[in-house]
């Protein structure tokens, strides 16, 4: 039975918790193979493979459809504090085929049984620097391929804490998939913690729009920290702008210390009425219980999928970019979205000075004064010659990651440099920019690393000839990497944003005289051909050359009419764009002339 296509037609009931009732079984060192090994629920799967078998049929006599195979800590990063990281395939594999045996042991065709592999966070966050991204994934595929191999129906990545930590467990689970040439059910599932966001400050639509772009995830949602009643809030924001099904695990409430002891004091019956009003009223389509729940919690809410078919959400989903604490959206009202433009090592003499300097403190302080100006996204680019770029993109996003509260876009021509940023960021970045002046080779690497990581990508309008200067051309490159983006790539329109260019209007050259409205024009047709794309402008290259004062005017003035034209966001530094009623008559003139070529010559 296909699980994915069951879960459309039945509310799915996962079990109840391992650890709090593995507790229960008093269990002795000897039974966790010696003094070592205790407390080690994993090793039990060696150990004590009995146990773990009693603890799965209990919840599978309770009527759980889906068991978890005991194997939360089963990565090399945890099995390494009992001293036995080189068991962590070996483990999660008896762990996935003691669940498996249980399953079908139970499995009918009327109910058909399901293993899902438990993937726990680990005891390492990335975002604070306890270990790279690239060793934790390396981790997690050993333990993703254990589990795989011992014969899981799906995974579910569970109790996340750090939004880093999902992206490489994510990134994991794609590398086994295209080496087993199969792709597995996954599910992607929060812990929010008693302040109301996760452990690194995430609040819950920056945990979904970071996971919601990638495609090998098919169910998101949250479990462990608290109780249902805590949880309602955000399990409802899920339901109303996840497209994706939701799942809900709560613990049996909020645990209170008794002699040293964890006591959880939600009845059955409460996490029934809890869990049948999420499923009824807020649209949850699988649950089950976390830490404190029982069999008896697990028969208590079997009469769910019995009594309530699911609930038929209405979702209508906005992209937006994310840092690791909170979202902007890629449109708003009114237009545009403002990226700062400062935090560029060729465009600002003040943060080239400082990232000579190593200054990463005044940094991430340029970073901050840019939000107080009203930026929703900040420009990151530290190439200039004679530094290693690769080094100083590391160094500043790592303290930008968790500084800075607004979203990032990383800003750089090298694969290696875009591919550390994005290693090193939590958040759901923007990626500035691909173009096919090589052709397509360089940008697929790029938009590799966007299928990766879940980022949006800048698309500059350059091909084989170089920059596009008439309308036909911006329009026809743009649709060409949209092409290919979408046909051979598999990155979805809505995360494609398209910059037409801008050029100097008053450098005097001739043939330059007729960009501003070309590039406005072109704006105008991408959104018509592509209408769930983006588009984006440097609004400060058509101003270069002339007095600061001109170039505040002219900037406000072109980023007016480039809106008017459907333009969603603009690079720009946003303290210096004026309201157009802030400009005296003869200048808005003078500038609309400009930009569309109305000069009259005597």
């Amino acid at each position: 039975m296909d699980f994915l296509k069951l879960l459309k037609e039945k509310i799915l009931l996962f079990d109840g918790a391992t650890g709090s009732n593995l507790q229960t079984y008093n269990l002795t060192p000897d039974d966790f193979g010696g003094k070592d090994f205790e407390g080690c629920n994993e090793y039990l799967c060696i150990s004590k493979p009995e146990v773990v078998k009693r603890l799965h049929t209990s919840f599978l006599e309770a009527g759980a459809d889906i068991i978890e195979t005991n194997s939360f800590g089963s990565t090399s990063i945890v099995l390494n504090e009992y001293n036995i990281p080189n068991l962590d395939y070996e483990l999660s594999l008896k762990a996935a085929t003691i669940a498996k045996e249980c399953a079908l042991n139970f499995s009918t065709a009327v109910k058909p049984r399901f293993v899902a592999g438990s993937v726990g966070p680990t005891t390492k966050l990335p975002s604070l620097g306890h270990i790279s991204f690239k060793d934790m994934e390396e981790s997690y595929y050993r333990h993703l391929s254990g589990l795989f191999d011992g014969g899981v129906d799906l995974f579910s990545i569970e109790t996340c804490q750090d939004l880093l930590q999902i992206k490489s467990a994510l990134s994991a689970a794609m590398r086994l998939f295209r080496k087993k040439k199969k792709k597995l059910p996954v599910i992607v599932s929060v812990t929010i913690e008693m302040m109301g966001t996760m452990l690194m400050g995430t609040d819950i639509s920056a945990a979904l729009t970071t996971i919601e772009p990638y495609d090998i995830v098919d169910i998101v949602g949250m479990n462990c920290a608290t109780g249902p009643k805590e949880m309602e809030e955000n399990i409802r924001y899920l339901c109303q702008n996840s497209p994706k099904p939701v799942f809900c695990m709560p613990n049996a409430g909020i645990p209170e210390n008794i002699g040293g002891k964890a006591h959880y004091h939600l009845s059955p019956e409460e996490l029934n009425k809890w869990l049948t009003h999420f499923s009824t009223d807020i649209g949850v389509n699988l649950i089950g219980g976390c830490c404190g729940t029982g069999p008896a919690h697990i028969k208590a809410i079997t009469n769910i999928s019995e009594r309530i078919s699911p609930k038929v959400r209405n979702v209508d989903y906005t992209p937006a970019v994310s840092s690791i604490y909170s979202i902007a959206t890629m449109h708003i009202d009114p237009a545009p979205v403002l990226i700062g433009e400062r935090c560029n090592a060729n465009g600002s003499k003040q943060f080239k000075k400082l990232l000579e300097k190593e200054d990463y403190d005044a940094m991430v302080n340029m970073a901050k004064e840019q939000i107080k100006e009203g930026a929703h996204i900040i420009d990151v680019c530290v190439a200039f010659v004679g530094r290693d770029e690769d080094r100083d993109m590391r160094e500043v996003v790592k303290r930008f990651n968790t500084a800075v509260s607004i979203p990032l876009m990383f800003d750089s021509t090298e694969v290696k440099v875009l591919e550390t940023a994005l290693e090193n960021y939590a958040g759901r970045a923007i990626i500035n920019s691909i173009n096919f002046e090589d052709g397509t080779e360089k940008a697929g690497k790029i938009l590799d690393l966007a299928k990766k990581f879940g980022a949006a990508v800048v698309c500059l309008s350059i091909d084989e000839e170089g920059q596009a200067y008439t309308i036909e051309k911006k329009v026809s490159i743009a649709k060409r990497i949209r092409d290919f983006a979408v046909n051979e790539k598999g990155i979805r329109e809505e995360d494609l944003i398209f910059d037409a260019l801008t050029f100097p209007l008053g450098s005097g050259q001739e043939d330059l005289r007729n960009s501003g409205i070309n590039t406005i024009s072109a704006i105008k047709q991408i959104k018509e051909i592509m209408p769930k794309c983006k588009t984006i402008l440097g609004i400060s290259n058509s101003s270069f050359g002339l007095s600061p004062h001109i170039r505040h005017v002219l900037n406000s003035v072109f980023m007016h009419y480039a809106v008017e034209a459907g333009l969603d966001m603009v690079i720009v530094h946003a303290g210096k764009i004026m309201p157009l009623y802030k400009i005296d008559e003869r200048g808005r003139e003078l500038c609309k002339e400009l930009i569309f070529d109305e000069r009259k010559f005597e």
